[in-house]
């Protein structure tokens, strides 16, 4: 029997490979809303990043979700991302 190809994706804050379902996609809607995408089904540009309030202040301060997604993403999209995340960690 085959094994089945495992996806991988790089978290933009630590930039450690790891697959795709440990990681929280953050999505850029054709909008231009940027969001944290829990299902992974929204439609739209994606980055990701580990579900720790750490890897999001990484790439936060490395500016690496601007670079991803070509503009400039104000504080309070970020605060209200790592709301979101507290809240799912609990």
């Amino acid at each position: 029997m085959k094994e089945k190809k495992v996806p991988l994706r790089m978290c933009t804050g630590c930039g450690e490979h790891k697959p795709k379902r440990e990681l929280v996609r953050v999505v850029k809607s054709p909008e231009g809303e940027i969001s944290l995408d829990l299902t992974g089904r929204k439609s739209g540009r994606g980055a990701y990043i580990c579900p720790s309030i750490e890897c999001l202040a990484k790439a936060k301060k490395a500016k690496r979700l601007e670079k991803a997604f070509s503009c400039q993403i104000p504080d309070d999209v970020y605060a209200a991302m790592e709301k979101e995340l507290k809240d799912e960690q609990q």
